[in-house]
């Protein structure tokens, strides 16, 4: 049996908590290895490492920060294989989406080598008689990610990125469901040239993230997982005087317009709905389509193409998804299935107690598709995030509009249409925080920022570009004054510009 351990300093750490949590094999149902949960004396050694490490890496002048993220993307391209392998035989996905997994991380990775640009301040000559006024950006100190299962690599470099980038140290505790990809990933950055200390990876369950939330010596907590844990992260960190963003939950929603080029909705559909097991936020699991002509065409078509969709382990290049992520999940899964029909939705395809020749007791879930969903129905009320995609129909625009924006949550959003008017009048007044035309995922590009509205996010600041760089970060503004006796009244005194 494989333990799991944490990474503390520079270097793999035992820990003496004596608890553990099993990592399974999504495709075969085994336990392959045991990750070690850790306690609050653990947590606080993390911390410490990381507090020792922050003047040194705080002072390193930002070009050379950005030189070690240069050679960490160098590093983790150069074992991409290996890492993408790893992540699939904890998380399920296929092998070719773990490599996306990585790829959008390694994205804001090549965002944090500009540091140097991001971090120039404000500078203002002659604010008053010889006074200069700027600002600059410093780092906050111990800062702190907690991970949800669904990305392990690109989200904990969605937050690490650009937070050591810009001079913090980091604690991250990832997933104790698929934790091995994180640790690697702080090796390699290690061997990138970032100091021992500087990126800590702890393992644990609620008492680790309890521990994370009320350490005085963590300054900022970045957090992605559902909105009930996310709230509670916010509430929590914010009670104990830290800076948090607190991602949630989502039920994005895909609104097709009667022109629509259809033969592109479906291909969108099938791989927004049913890649990776359903398992993104920024999945497309609701599909709107405005009148009835609309709706028939994308349900007959969407059957059709469910059909051409292939299930299989990770590892096997034709797959176009894996199992999910653990037992429990994928009777979760089956349970919403089954809350849709007692809803009253048409449970069109049903995907429940699929199984794979030869890995029966791996965690598949077929695609499932419902019809003639309502808003009243529990099962469209919360996230399912497996491959189930619900058709609510819609008789006009304005109906479709509404539904994403009345809904609690408010990731993402896209709309499906030939007409450049109907699309900017939509992108302008749906009430959700990522909106996509034509684009079935909108996840914004490392440059600019990804964040939700309503119980989707909490906190008033985005994850990566430069809401980012702001959230790692503190300004400070400085009024100088270098005063000339040959320029000025030997008597003058100071007068606020404002004043005259």
């Amino acid at each position: 049996m494989r333990d799991i351990h944490h990474f503390i300093d520079g270097a793999s750490f035992t820990g003496t908590s004596g608890r553990f949590a099993d990592v399974f094999n999504p495709n075969t149902g085994e336990v392959q290895a045991r990750v070690q949960l850790a306690s609050v004396e653990e947590m606080d050694r993390a911390v410490q490492a990381a507090q020792n490490a922050f003047e040194g890496w705080s002072s390193t002048n930002p070009q050379r920060r950005a030189r070690v993220m240069f050679e960490f993307k160098r590093l983790v391209e150069a074992n991409m294989n290996e890492l993408a392998e790893l992540l699939s035989s904890e998380h399920g996905k296929v092998v070719a989406d773990s490599k996306g997994d990585i790829q959008r991380g390694l994205e804001v990775i090549e965002f944090a080598c500009g540091i140097p640009h991001a971090l120039k301040g404000e500078y203002t000559w002659g604010a008053g008689p010889g006074i200069d006024v700027y600002s600059m950006r410093q780092p906050l100190g111990v800062v702190s990610g907690i991970t949800p299962f669904n990305f392990p690599a690109m989200i904990p470099m969605w937050m690490f990125g650009v937070a050591i980038a810009v001079g913090n140290t980091f604690i991250l505790k990832p997933s104790e469901r698929d934790p091995s990809v994180p640790v690697r990933l702080a090796e390699l950055m290690m061997e990138a040239g970032a100091p021992k200390g500087v990126l800590n990876v702890v393992h644990g369950d609620k008492a680790a993230v309890d521990a994370i939330l009320t350490h005085p010596q963590i300054h900022a907590v970045s957090f992605v997982g559902s909105s009930d844990i996310a709230h509670y992260v916010y509430q929590t960190g914010a009670a104990n005087n830290k800076r948090v963003q607190a991602m949630g939950g989502a039920k994005n929603h895909g609104i097709v317009l009667p022109d629509a080029d259809m033969d592109q909705v479906i291909k969108d559909l099938a791989g927004a709905a049913f890649g990776s097991a359903g398992e993104r936020c920024m999945a497309l699991p609701v599909v709107v389509p405005v009148g009835k002509k609309t709706a028939d065409e994308l349900r007959e078509r969407m059957v059709a193409e469910i059909d051409t969709l292939r299930v299989g382990v990770s590892t096997d290049a034709g797959a176009h998804y894996g199992p999910v992520v653990t037992a429990q999940h994928k009777a979760r899964v089956e349970g919403w299935i089954d809350q849709g029909v007692k809803d009253g939705a048409e449970l069109v395809v049903d995907g429940r107690g699929f199984t794979l020749q030869g890995h029966e007791k791996g965690y598949f879930v077929g695609p499932s598709l419902f019809d003639n969903v309502t808003p009243d129905m529990e099962s469209y009320k919360e996230e399912i995030f497996g491959p189930v995609l619900q058709i609510v129909r819609a008789a006009s625009f304005e109906e479709a509009l509404s539904l994403p924006s009345k809904h609690q949550y408010g990731n993402g959003v896209a709309i499906f249409t030939q007409n450049g008017r109907a699309a900017r009048d939509f992108a302008a007044r749906v009430n959700v925080g990522m909106v996509g035309i034509n684009v079935p995922i909108p996840v914004p590009v490392a440059y600019h920022t990804f964040g939700g509205w309503k119980r989707s996010a909490f906190g008033d600041t985005n994850q990566h570009g430069m809401e980012g760089v702001k959230f790692w970060t503190k300004v400070k503004t400085v009024t100088a004054r270098w005063p000339d006796s040959d320029l000025e009244h030997a008597d003058s005194s100071f007068v606020i510009p404002t004043m005259g």
